[in-house]
This record gives structure tokens, sequence and C-alpha cells, in this order.
């Protein structure tokens, strides 16, 4: 897909309703730039808070703890390895 907008005197552009939409950007919503390898993403800006946050914890605990989830991902990937758990961080 491509957009085009024009930079008015002031620095300013128009979104593309193409890519407002895209974006699910509305009125008053803040973009970021970000510049990577000589490209420039634009994108909406976010929080520093995790929005999925408010979710954890929802669906309780995996049966047998962490040891049985990384069982249960070594057999998914055929790896008969044990890995070493890694730390946990303390939720706030």
């Amino acid at each position: 897909m491509t957009a085009f907008a024009t930079v008015t005197s002031k620095g300013q552009i128009t979104v593309p309703l193409e890519i407002r939409n895209r974006l699910g950007l509305k009125e008053g919503d803040r973009l970021e730039f970000i510049v990577e390898a000589g490209q420039t993403i634009i994108r909406p800006a976010r929080g520093e808070e995790n929005p999925f946050l408010e979710f954890a914890g929802a669906l309780g605990t995996f049966p047998g703890g962490v040891d049985e989830i990384n069982a249960w991902v070594r057999d998914m990937r055929d790896d008969d390895e044990p890995t070493k758990p890694t730390p946990r961080k303390k939720r706030k």
C-alpha cells in the first residue's frame, strides 16, 4: 500500500484516511516516529504501561507450574534437553 501526504509550512501533514483506518487512529491520538536502518517507521504512540496487564492472572495458573510448562514446550519442539528456568519479574 502506498499513500501520500503533503507537508504544510508549519510541518503538519494530514494522515490519509486509509492509513488512519489501518492504524486505528482517531482525533487526538499521538504518533511515534522511529528511525531504524535508514527507514522511518510511523506508528501509534503507546503508553509505557502494558495494555494487557489488566488481564494478568485472568486464566489462573498452568497446572504443574513452570516445570510443566517447560516440559510441554520441549515436547512440542521435540526437544529432550531441559532448559534452565528464566527468572520471573515481580509484578508491581
